[in-house]
């Protein structure tokens, strides 16, 4: 039958999403969770974003990358949360071939420049760290635009090589996506012809976007640890690990998330569960983790929220 289908050019050009197969009676339910969660996660992003932004004394370059992986974080449930969140809602789960596959680009972009921002973030403790005398001449906010412009290139041409073939496959088995939204593993899995040359172009983006990024990562904060070890100042040690393990618990949750993606051996329902609540968790946790830890984003909010409780009482009492 699937012969006589391709011998006619059949192929399908809308689809379903029907994340969570087992609850389709109740997707209602997954609405409230899910919404609440993607609000949090925009608004906390927004505070950190909205911080820095106005914070005179948070315009060094590792406050302008942590703005950034805010404004990454804030972009990654908007790709695809919505339509979800919809979809929960009014059972609105069809899009068509070319809706999927700019979801597609967009949600593996974004999800991309996470691992990205934070090899720029190993770079620049990196510098601050081991080379602390020519830091102002190495990490600047040039340096910081031409590297997250180049990143943003790769990032973008080797998901582009991907997605584009992904476009003209013959989808004749089935419109049906199990998940919620587009991703690249799950429309090629539909396919009805060879998938072989896809495979090996998605498993090589991830390679060479993630797998190049974690070996840099790894040996600059190899390095790192190495030098904060080995100097005389208790008190510089102590703070150069405080600052990196921050980084390392945001490095860890990304590349948690890049092993889940490609968990095959993970059944399928938990695999579009923790898919869709990692989607939106880590950008929910990153603004806690770093206005908990980092100090100097911490006392600002703080003082902005006193400022604010004090003008709240002032108007009160003259209103009384």
């Amino acid at each position: 039958m699937i012969q006589d289908l391709q011998k006619h050019n059949f192929s399908y050009s809308s689809f379903i999403l029907i994340g969570f197969p087992g609850f389709l009676e109740k997707r209602q339910l997954l609405f409230i969770p899910f919404c609440l969660l993607f609000i949090l996660a925009i608004s906390s992003n927004s505070v950190i974003i909205h911080t820095i932004r106005t914070g005179h004394t948070l315009q060094s370059p590792m406050y302008i990358l942590i703005c950034t992986i805010a404004a990454v974080d804030l972009s990654i449930p908007m790709t695809f949360a919505p339509k979800m969140l919809l979809a929960f809602l009014f059972d609105w789960n069809e899009i068509s071939l070319i809706g999927c596959l700019v979801q597609m680009f967009f949600v593996h972009l974004t999800s991309s420049f996470q691992s990205t921002v934070t090899l720029i973030m190993a770079v620049d403790r990196y510098v601050a760290i081991c080379n602390p005398l020519r830091y102002n001449n190495y990490i600047n906010y040039s340096t910081l635009v031409k590297m997250s412009i180049a990143a943003l290139m790769r990032n973008g041409i080797f998901i582009i090589i991907f997605t584009i073939p992904a476009g003209y496959l013959t989808f004749c088995m089935s419109n049906i996506i199990e998940h919620c939204y587009c991703d690249h593993m799950s429309l090629v899995s539909l396919a009805c012809e060879d998938t072989l040359k896809n495979n090996i172009m998605g498993l090589a983006a991830i390679f060479f976007i993630a797998g190049i990024d974690l070996i840099f990562i790894f040996f600059s904060y190899l390095k790192i640890f190495i030098v904060a070890h080995r100097t005389t100042s208790g008190k510089a040690r102590e703070k150069a690990i405080h600052t990196c393990s921050t980084h390392l618990i945001v490095i860890l949750m990304v590349f948690a998330y890049i092993t889940l993606l490609i968990g095959f051996y993970l059944p399928l329902e938990v695999r579009i569960l923790l898919g869709a609540v990692y989607s939106i968790l880590p950008p929910l946790v990153h603004p806690i983790i770093y206005s908990l830890r980092t100090k100097e984003i911490k006392d600002f909010i703080v003082k902005r929220l006193k400022s604010k409780r004090q003008i709240s009482l002032a108007v009160c009492i003259c209103l009384k």
